[in-house]
């Protein structure tokens, strides 16, 4: 990537009973175009008595998209939705004016040795649609496009980009691709990408001119247009941006608004207790508290 405008190193945080890689938000750069959240889960290895176990919490002004590369999630929520998610399918939902979820282990997978490895990802809604009716949409692996191009295989998990449109239902300009090489490889996007855009290494190299970058590194471009990198060989990266929106996102624990106001509400909300709950489920995450 020739106009590297910004590195931002992966960075442990815990999110209950699993410990995860946070890549955004980061003080310099809290969004890239609509995307407002990223952690890389994993990879884990699960004993027979370990599982991911996330009870219901909320969200607000947002949708959230789940993409597993190894193990399974099921998802639950209170639009009545429960799904099972599995490597290469998407879940997205958007939560509008508030949604509960939790996410869990499946029930076959318990008391069994088990790997978890995947990316929950955050994106913000534009502001016409913040008090949007909650949704959730479950993507099957076989319906996200899927090519080659300059001897890279490529996936448009979610957006449109290379005259290409995924199936997932994205609110804004925006573009999440994976893009694997076996060998050394040049991409050269060309005019294809829009707005702000990140590039993630998942494994492997990029190299850009004297420079090379490696594992758990985000890359954040000056100019989308112009990043043109050189994958190593079995390199596996993600490409994401979009349209960056004109007003500012605030974020407050799991909620996102463009209204602090908003933010302040949802946590009252959520204290006490007026979302709306998961059918078959009785706890929950406490709002946290400050230190």
């Amino acid at each position: 990537m020739s106009n590297i405008g910004l590195i931002i190193e992966e960075r442990a945080a815990n999110i209950g009973n699993f410990m995860v890689g946070r890549l955004l938000p980061f003080r310099q750069k809290r969004m890239v175009g609509p995307f407002a959240f990223i952690d890389h889960m994993g990879p884990a290895e699960m004993g027979a008595e370990e599982n991911l176990d996330v009870p219901p919490h909320p969200h607000i002004g947002l949708s959230t998209l789940t993409y597993l590369f190894e193990g399974a999630i099921m998802h639950r929520d209170s639009i009545g939705s429960e799904v099972e998610i599995t490597p290469g399918a998407v879940n997205w939902m958007t939560a509008g004016k508030g949604v509960v979820h939790s996410e869990r282990t499946p029930e076959q997978m318990r008391g069994t040795r088990k790997r978890l490895h995947g990316m929950q990802i955050w994106v913000a809604l534009p502001t016409e649609l913040e008090e949007t009716e909650p949704s959730f949409t479950h993507i099957p692996a076989e319906e996200i496009p899927a090519w080659e191009m300059q001897g890279i295989q490529m996936k448009l998990i979610a957006g449109e980009a290379f005259g290409r449109k995924s199936p997932v239902p994205v609110h804004s300009p925006l573009y999440l691709i994976e893009l694997k090489s076996d060998k050394p490889q040049l991409f050269t996007p060309g005019d294809a990408l829009y707005g702000e855009s990140g590039l993630y290494i998942l494994k492997g190299e990029v190299r850009s001119e004297s420079y090379r970058f490696g594992p758990g590194q985000l890359l954040i471009a000056n100019d989308s247009r112009l990043c043109s990198f050189e994958m190593g060989a079995e390199t596996t990266l993600y490409l994401f941006g979009g349209e960056p929106f004109p007003e500012k996102r605030y974020i407050d624990w799991n909620f996102v608004s463009s209204r602090r106001d908003r933010l302040r509400r949802a946590k009252e909300d959520w204290i006490d207790q007026r979302f709306p709950e998961v059918p078959g489920e009785t706890d929950f995450v406490p709002y946290p508290q400050m230190k």
